[in-house]
């Protein structure tokens, strides 16, 4: 039977690609941020998954706003780099697994999500800058990815305790998949931010390192936290958050914390980065 062996968190920055991709890593301003994920690059070499599930949001780069899907899964054999404006990303290819694709799909659809199938998509830098952080620049991908994309730009989002439940409809849909993979399944997007407004510009350290915390030991109080709060306390952006949830639910409440890593400032936001282990 497939397993969720573990979880990875970490933000998205537009502006963390582009220093990977002009070299800029080690510059003085952003050698302090690729030093947080240092640990992960080396732990991934001896835990690379068969599969990445990976909750990320699409930035009107492929589902544009006259369509907004809450939850989409990619049915995709590939999926190429979006052009975000400025040219594709120098990366990798992402190649799906269609097989363990289907079989979540279809189980989600049993626990009463409504999941919306997409055949055809590009990605951008809510999918390709976490792989790039735990991967470095490679050639090809180490692992096969499915994409899954929430709503996390227009009103309705969906809800934290909804996201929670998914979380855990995803645990149960990989563990009832015949194959013998190992799977993980991760959750990009945040720290606090808002990138427009009176309130342009904010990041909030105690709530950040809270969720952190939260997350890690005590992961069903967050489940009841509402879109106004994290609007209230995280900014307008900060709700992309509520994919962290899905990642913390699909490994069960018993995890162990690998590695933790909070910086601030990276472009015009907070950076928060977890690897967590699954308990069998």
């Amino acid at each position: 039977m497939a397993r969720i062996s573990a979880g990875i968190a970490t933000s998205h920055v537009p502006a963390i690609g582009a220093a990977i991709d002009l070299g800029k890593t080690q510059d003085e301003y952003w050698a302090p941020v690729f030093e947080g994920y240092e640990f992960v690059k080396e732990w991934i070499k001896d835990n690379t998954p068969d599969v990445v599930i990976l909750a990320y949001n699409d930035h009107a780069s492929a589902l544009m706003l006259d369509i907004v899907p809450t939850f989409a899964i990619g049915f995709a054999d590939t999926f190429q780099s979006a052009d975000e404006g400025w040219g594709r990303r120098p990366v990798p290819l992402v190649h799906n697994h269609i097989d363990l694709a289907a079989h979540v799909a279809e189980q989600l659809v049993i626990d009463e999500f409504d999941i919306t199938i997409i055949n055809e998509m590009d990605v951008d830098h809510g999918l390709t800058i976490p792989l790039s952080l735990v991967f470095g620049q490679v050639e090809e991908w180490p692992c096969k990815v499915i994409p899954l994309a929430v709503n996390v730009t227009q009103f309705p989002t969906p809800s934290g305790e909804r996201c929670w439940k998914l979380g855990e409809a995803i645990r149960n849909a990989v563990k009832t998949f015949p194959e013998d993979l190992d799977v993980q399944v991760w959750g990009t997007g945040g720290m606090s931010h808002q990138l427009q407004g009176t309130r342009a510009g904010l990041i909030n350290k105690e709530f950040d390192n809270r969720f952190l915390d939260l997350l890690a030991h005590e992961p069903e109080e967050l489940a009841t936290w509402t879109r106004l709060e994290y609007l209230r306390e995280a900014g307008t952006e900060g709700i992309e958050l509520i994919m962290w949830l899905i990642m913390r639910a699909a490994l069960g409440y018993g995890v162990d914390e690998l590695h933790r890593f909070y910086r601030v400032p990276a472009s015009n936001t907070a950076v928060g980065h977890v690897v967590y282990q699954a308990k069998a």
